[in-house]
Parts: structure tokens; C-alpha cells; sequence
């Protein structure tokens, strides 16, 4: 299986980049992407940078000139649930693209896109299963995902209203894209920022927050 892997920052692909795997380093439309055997799986990895834009287009990178199968994401996560802790691992089942509203003149609600039920943008769901069969402590989570770093506790709260429990900056770009592809998607994220926390915790937290989260996702490559 070829299987993408789009991470956001340098400071989550270090736990790919030191995990012990053989890498190969090479250069495709002017960004460096990363390959490796992994178990049975060839995996392209790609650090896209922050938000949805550079997120979508890394995905259709990884899909279009790499002929992946299956595009993966793990990362770092804000936490939208109080009781949540750093650390706490998620698989994510649908991302909710809180940027996105065109209900003032088409028939959906805020945030939807037409192609769906509600608002929010599924993950493929075998994926899921096999992920919470090869990691057992994983729970099903819903993600807010928008262009910011999310900080104020009243628009957390307002977010996780909304039915989410943490929140990111790409997996809505991610799973939009792959839907578009008709690609399988998965993400794994790890808790870095509690709801009481800041950017202070996530400057703190990201790189174990993201080791544990490879880890995590190194299982399901392995299994």
C-alpha cells in the first residue's frame, strides 16, 4: 500500500524524521518530500505548514504526483472538552470546516458542504476500526478545524457546542480533499493544549504530544 502522510509542522514530522526508518529525501514542485518502507507500506511523507491552504494542497500533492492510496495525518491538537488532558490520543471520525459558511444562499447549515448530511466532513470509517483494533486506548473524536490557533475559552466553548471536542488547522482540508479523490483518510491526534491551556502549552507539549501520536499511528503502518 502507498500510503501519504501529511504533516503540518517541523516540529511534529521530527517524530517521523527520528523514528529509526530508512528515509529517502527528494524534491517534488519545490517541496522536499520524505520516503520510507514501513511494514508492508511504502510511505511519502510531506510537512505542508499551517492552515487548510497549505494542508489542501499538500494532500493533492501526495495524491496526484505520488498515486497514493491512502493519505494519513497525525498531529498535534487543542482540546475543546475540559476534561481532556495533554497527551489523550484520538482517532478522528469528521471535521467540522468552521471557516466555511455559505448557508445565506444555499440550502445548508453553517459549515456544511452540500455533498454531506450535516457538518461535518467524514473520515473513511474502515480506517477508523482498524486504527482503534491496532490501538485500543484511541477514542472517536470530532475535530473543529479552521485557519487559527484557537485560544479563547468563549470560542471554545462555542466550538464545542457544536459537537467538537478538540480542534486543528488541516484535517478538514485533508478529508475534503481525499473525498474529492475518493482517497481513504485517517488522522490521529494528541492532545498538546488543555481547554485552560494556551500557546504556552502547546510550545511546551508539540513534540511529545506528536511522538505519541506517531507512535500511535506507527502500530496501524506495522500491523
Amino acid at each position: 500500500m502507498k500510503v501519504g502522510l501529511l504533516i503540518a509542522i517541523e516540529r511534529e514530522l521530527k517524530a517521523f524524521l527520528e523514528s529509526g526508518e530508512a528515509i529517502r529525501e527528494e524534491n517534488c514542485c519545490g517541496r522536499k518530500v520524505y520516503r520510507a518502507q514501513m511494514g508492508e507500506n511504502e510511505v511519502i511523507a510531506l510537512c505542508s505548514g499551517w492552515g487548510e491552504i497549505d494542508a489542501a494542497a499538500g494532500t493533492q500533492l501526495l495524491i496526484a504526483c505520488y498515486g497514493c492510496q491512502q493519505v494519513w495525518n497525525f498531529g498535534v491538537t487543542g482540546a475543546l472538552d475540559p476534561a481532556l488532558k495533554v497527551e489523550d490520543l484520538f482517532v478522528v471520525q469528521g471535521a467540522c470546516h468552521y471557516d466555511y459558511d455559505v448557508s445565506l444562499i444555499d440550502a445548508v447549515k453553517p459549515h456544511q458542504y452540500s455533498e454531506f448530511p450535516d457538518e461535518f466532513i467524514p473520515l473513511d470509517r474502515g480506517l477508523i476500526e482498524k486504527a482503534k483494533e491496532a490501538a485500543p486506548e484511541l477514542r472517536e473524536t470530532r475535530v473543529a478545524s479552521g485557519d487559527r490557533f484557537v485560544e479563547d475559552r468563549a470560542f471554545k466553548r462555542e466550538l464545542f457546542e457544536k459537537g467538537c471536542q478538540i480542534c486543528d488547522m488541516e484535517i478538514a482540508a485533508i478529508a475534503r480533499v481525499c473525498f474529492l479523490n475518493q482517497v481513504p483518510c485517517l488522522s490521529i491526534k494528541c492532545i498538546s493544549d488543555t481547554y485552560e491551556g494556551d500557546g504556552g502549552d502547546f510550545q511546551t507539549n508539540v513534540e511529545r504530544s506528536a511522538a505519541a501520536a506517531f507512535r500511535t499511528l506507527r502500530k496501524l503502518l506495522e500491523a
